[in-house]
């Protein structure tokens, strides 16, 4: 029959795994998907009210998008021609994947990086080379370099999710400037960490710099996320590459406004930084815990011998953090989001129960 080589494919695709989305709590403190509930509701509900008068749902975003451009490039003091958006920086990454990669080119990536990136890699068939974090969850810039030549396109997340990890500003810099293929940085928590790259963009066309409006401005619902790159990789990809229509008008409009309160979004991440600082100093206080540093809205720590007790206890009292199991030499990893200084007390207060 025609159809057989359609059927083959069908179960060829159905022997990968996906992309793993968090189980669904009810009734729970939920800290363990990265998203921003320092950012109070009625903030975001309010934003959303205030797109009413703007909206005619009936047309198709004629002209939208360019002004949500308009408004980003003001955001990141980039260029409107460098920037480009996506429904998420997930669409953006699979589009650069299937338009730009292929079974014959290479992946140099860390090992583990952005579960989606991996799934959409394997999905694809597309090969990778990945670099192990170390024992204290950092990476080696030698072994990136050692493997540059013998790779296409270089993919990290910076800061890494889900370590915390994030290069020297002076390392990520000489890393980029020295691999020749195509570079992309993942800088989705990027408002919670040190530093940004995006300025390379000016000077390097072989340089994308995804972000979102996911994490800092706690709009994950709505999917909104952006690129900037070369003047001509932008143009292509929006004009050829990307869909007529990647933003629905409520998603468009919300994050134009979510833009023009830039200066809360910014006081909130300085918010979660501190929280941050009191979450890895607390757990260390506790003396069970390897508890790894981190610039990003979550905490990575292990629990020798009894993460999944840990995570399981959590649920049972109503808190839930995410299991990761096994990341390099470390078999019991968890990973807490960063939340509203009443969430993080809570998640404490529980974690301190448990040891007693």
């Amino acid at each position: 029959m025609k159809s057989g080589w359609f059927q083959k494919k069908v179960e060829q695709l159905s022997k990968l795994k996906g992309y793993q989305k968090p189980d669904k709590y009810q009734n729970t403190l939920k800290l363990d998907s990265n998203e921003n509930y320092a950012i109070d509701r009625e903030f975001s509900l309010d934003l959303i009210k205030q797109t009413e008068d703007r909206l005619d749902v009936r047309e198709y975003p004629l002209g939208d998008t360019e002004r949500l451009v308009e408004a980003l490039s003001r955001y990141v003091k980039m260029p409107q021609e460098m920037i480009g958006v996506g429904s998420g920086s997930d669409q953006i990454i699979d589009l650069i994947l299937t338009n730009f990669a292929s079974k014959d080119t290479k992946i140099l990536t860390s090992e583990p990086t952005f579960g989606f990136f991996e799934e959409r890699c394997k999905l694809y068939s597309i090969p990778t080379i990945k670099i192990p974090f170390t024992n204290n969850m950092t990476l080696e810039l030698e072994k990136f370099l050692s493997n540059a030549k013998k790779t296409d396109i270089l993919y990290l997340d910076s800061p890494n999710n889900p370590t915390g990890f994030q290069f020297s500003k002076n390392k990520l810099e000489q890393l980029i400037k020295e691999f020749d293929g195509l570079v992309i940085i993942d800088e989705a928590y990027v408002e919670f960490a040190d530093y940004s790259i995006v300025e390379m963009t000016k000077k390097k066309d072989n340089l994308i710099v995804l972000r979102t409006l996911s994490k800092s401005f706690g709009l994950a619902g709505l999917r909104v996320g952006y690129f900037v790159t070369d003047k001509k990789i932008a143009n292509v990809f929006t004009k050829v590459i990307q869909y007529p229509y990647p933003l629905n008008t409520v998603a468009i409009e919300t994050a134009i406004l979510a833009l023009q309160k830039s200066k809360q979004i910014s006081e909130i991440a300085n918010l979660i930084k501190k929280e941050r600082t009191r979450i890895i100093g607390t757990l260390r206080s506790m003396g069970v815990f390897q508890v790894f540093d981190s610039k990003a809205n979550f905490v990575l720590f292990d629990a020798p011998g009894s993460g999944p007790r840990i995570h399981k206890a959590l649920i049972e009292q109503g808190i839930v953090v995410k299991n990761l199991g096994k990341i390099g030499s470390r078999d019991t990893c968890l990973r807490v989001t960063v939340g509203s200084e009443e969430m993080n007390s809570k998640f404490l207060l529980a974690i301190r129960d448990l040891l007693k």
